[in-house]
C-alpha cells in the first residue's frame, strides 16, 4: 500500500534548526541525552539532559521531526525517563519551588 502522507517542505528546515539547538545545549553541558514525548496536536517535547545534570526542553511540530532532530544532533534518545537517565537530572531551588512549592510551604505562585 502506498504512503499517502503529505510531506511538509518546511519539516527538514525545522528539524535542522532544532538539531542545531540540541547541539548547542549538548556543547554547553558536556553532551546530552534526550526523551521524546508526544504532546498531541501540539507536537512533541524533546527533553534534554546534559552530562552535567542541566536540563531543558524543546517542542517540535511532530514526533517524527523530533526524532530527526535528535538523530541529526547525534544524541541518544531514551524510550523511558527512568533509571540512570533520570538520575542525571539536577534541580535547584527554582525547580523545587515551582514543582512543589505550594504543597510543601514554598512561595505561592499568586
Amino acid at each position: 500500500m502506498a504512503d499517502t502522507q503529505q510531506v511538509d517542505p518546511k519539516a527538514g528546515k525545522k528539524a535542522a534548526r532544532l538539531a542545531q539547538q540540541i547541539g548547542g545545549f549538548a556543547g554547553a553541558h558536556g553532551g546530552a541525552e534526550g526523551k521524546i514525548q508526544y504532546l498531541g496536536q501540539r507536537g512533541a517535547r524533546i527533553v534534554l539532559v546534559g552530562e552535567d545534570g542541566a536540563w531543558g526542553d524543546l517542542v517540535a511540530p511532530s514526533t517524527e521531526i523530533a526524532r530527526q532532530s535528535a538523530e541529526k544532533a547525534g544524541i541518544t534518545v531514551h524510550e523511558d525517563f527512568d533509571g540512570d537517565f533520570a538520575a542525571k537530572v539536577r534541580t535547584g531551588p527554582y525547580e523545587w519551588s515551582r514543582m512543589a512549592g505550594i504543597q510543601v510551604g514554598g512561595p505561592s505562585n499568586g
